[in-house]
């Protein structure tokens, strides 16, 4: 039996090998050249390999990277994924490809990125500022339109409070495309960490859409002093939304559905077209439409054909957030079973969208089957309403006593399972408690941070950039576990110089030329002694613990 068992496992880890898929993906899609964005490179392998990350150099500088695995357990499966992430800053403008990504023999899916000259300049030499804007000028009724509103700070800022814009005029819903992104910019020289957020808008009505500016607040930190509050708005923006358009002459009642783009896809049960008579056979539609709720695509109607009872499942409504904006994402399912035997014509499913992105009507559409319907008598198989099937089912499966005996020997296990319950209960009555081991306690915050901070100052010395921003998120990770910065840039804005200037500057290093040739001794002295800025209350400064506990402000780590 263990030799079968390793048999089978070793087949199946080959078969999964097999059906391995690696898997680009990137965190938006509208890039200025001055900007960095997101690279997530995910595989089903279970290897220790690498990306092979040499074919970026020509287009982009790579900065940053992490890795995360993921293990998710659905009905006994056991799934495991890897995810490396990237921060990419491209070289030029223009429309460049992110070529296929090789991971332990297995290849990556290419992207193709826009890549806009910047637009924009910051309003003098300002060092935070907030910009506004819209994916497009014109949409349609309950078309999707997507606000994106920047922060961009060169400075630390204390008590940050957004106000997105007002929206007024016709009546809208709104909905947030996903978690706030933050990332870096360089503009004019200078290197900004950006905020960004995106709101998906949608029109119910025709007219105008007016949006306010968007608000930015906070407490500006200088030289180590904090400002008074201040106060930075967008401009503000105006969208027209346009009536629907005609449906199309071959189905003048079509459902109103814009959208980006539209996918129409079936999947059954099981494979082949033939059915067993009163065996039912689930069909599985799925409607996927960028830029459109899950909520707005219209349900589809059961298909119905002579010889086929059709029972419709309640639908599955989801969404995923995507660089293009949310994909409403619904799937219906229906139950069919032959009541006859003999081919069955499925009608083949035609569903008319309006592209906004062409302006257009479309039809998304899936053929039409046959379906044969074979076994059993034709004056046996009952045409049924779903009361009479579920009355069928449940005669089939009521137990039936065909003797005295079986009566009998039904009674004495009832009895001797009684029995077992009330010894074990008596037993674990008198059985004392078991003790559960008591876990080792955690290291004190302090030794933990003294303990990065070493493992810090060891990868500079040997000139490991990653080791660097890895070993000092993770120490920002305990000092601010509320408000923990994410990048090593972030860190440089709340400590003191000179470990702010090193910092600084290998942020900067990290998209630019000349990595190799970085000398980490000076990160290495300023890491010894420095002092975490306190916040805007003065009183209570929350300074670096050191190894040893001390009362000075200043002190070694």
């Amino acid at each position: 039996m263990v030799t079968v068992r390793l048999f089978l496992s070793v087949i199946l880890l080959a078969a999964s090998a097999a059906n391995a898929v690696v898997t680009a993906s990137i965190d938006r899609a509208d890039i200025d050249l001055n900007e960095s964005f997101t690279l997530d490179i995910t595989t089903d392998l279970n290897i220790d390999a690498q990306p092979d990350l040499s074919v970026l150099d020509a287009d982009f500088f790579v900065g940053q990277g992490g890795q995360m695995s993921n293990t998710t357990i659905i009905n006994g499966q056991i799934r495991r994924s890897k995810t490396w992430s990237y921060v990419l800053m491209p070289k030029r403008a223009g429309q460049l490809t992110i070529p296929r990504i090789g991971v332990g023999g297995e290849f990556s899916n290419p992207l193709v990125v826009e890549i806009s000259e910047p637009g924009y300049a910051p309003p003098g030499e300002a060092e935070v500022f907030v910009t506004a804007e819209v994916d497009s000028q014109e949409t349609y009724v309950q078309a999707q339109v997507l606000l994106t509103v920047k922060i961009y700070r060169s400075v630390a800022v204390r008590q940050p409070s957004l106000r997105d814009p007002v929206v007024s005029g016709v009546e809208v819903l709104l909905e947030l495309a996903g978690d706030d992104r933050n990332y870096e910019a360089v503009i004019a020289g200078t290197p900004y960490g950006v905020i960004e957020r995106v709101i998906a808008i949608y029109p119910q009505e025709s007219g105008e859409i007016a949006l306010s500016p968007a608000r930015f607040e906070a407490r500006v930190l200088r030289d180590g002093r904090i400002t008074g509050r201040k106060i930075f708005e967008s401009e503000p923006l105006v969208v027209k939304v346009l009536p629907t358009p005609a449906p199309p002459a071959r189905f003048p009642k079509a459902t109103w559905l814009p959208a980006r783009d539209l996918t129409l896809t079936e999947d059954w049960s099981q494979e082949g077209q033939q059915l067993t008579a009163g065996e039912p056979l689930t069909r599985h539609i799925t409607i996927s439409a960028l830029g459109q709720l899950e909520t707005q695509i219209p349900a589809i109607e059961p298909p119905t054909a002579d010889g086929l009872n059709v029972y419709p499942d309640k639908p599955e409504l989801s969404r995923n957030i995507e660089p293009g904006g949310i994909r409403g994402i619904r799937n219906d399912q229906y139950a069919l079973i032959g009541v006859r035997a003999g081919d069955v014509l499925l009608p083949a499913l035609e569903i008319p969208w309006w592209n906004i992105v062409s302006g257009e009507w479309q039809v998304a559409s899936l053929p039409q089957r046959t379906i044969t319907i074979v076994g059993g008598e034709e004056s046996a198989i009952v045409e049924s309403t779903p009361a009479a099937t579920n009355a069928v089912i449940a005669a089939a499966t009521t137990p039936t006593v065909h003797s005295e005996f079986w009566r009998r020997v039904c009674e004495a296990l009832a009895v001797l399972l009684l029995l077992t319950w009330s010894a074990w209960y008596w037993t674990s009555r008198s059985r004392p408690p078991s003790r559960s081991p008591r876990e080792p306690e955690p290291l004190p915050i302090h030794k933990r941070q003294a303990a990065l901070l070493k493992q810090a100052r060891k990868a500079a010395r040997a000139a490991d950039t990653a080791g660097v921003r890895t070993a000092m998120i993770d120490w920002g990770l305990l000092q601010w576990p509320e408000d923990a910065p994410r990048s090593i840039g972030g860190i440089a804005e709340r400590v003191s110089a000179p470990l702010a200037d090193e910092l600084r500057a290998l942020s900067r290093l990290s998209y630019g030329p000349g990595a190799a040739a970085w000398d980490g001794s000076e990160l290495a002295n300023a890491l010894r002694i420095f002092v975490v800025l306190s916040d805007e209350h003065g009183d209570n400064k929350e300074l670096l613990p050191p190894l040893m506990p001390s009362t000075s402000v200043r002190h070694s780590a």
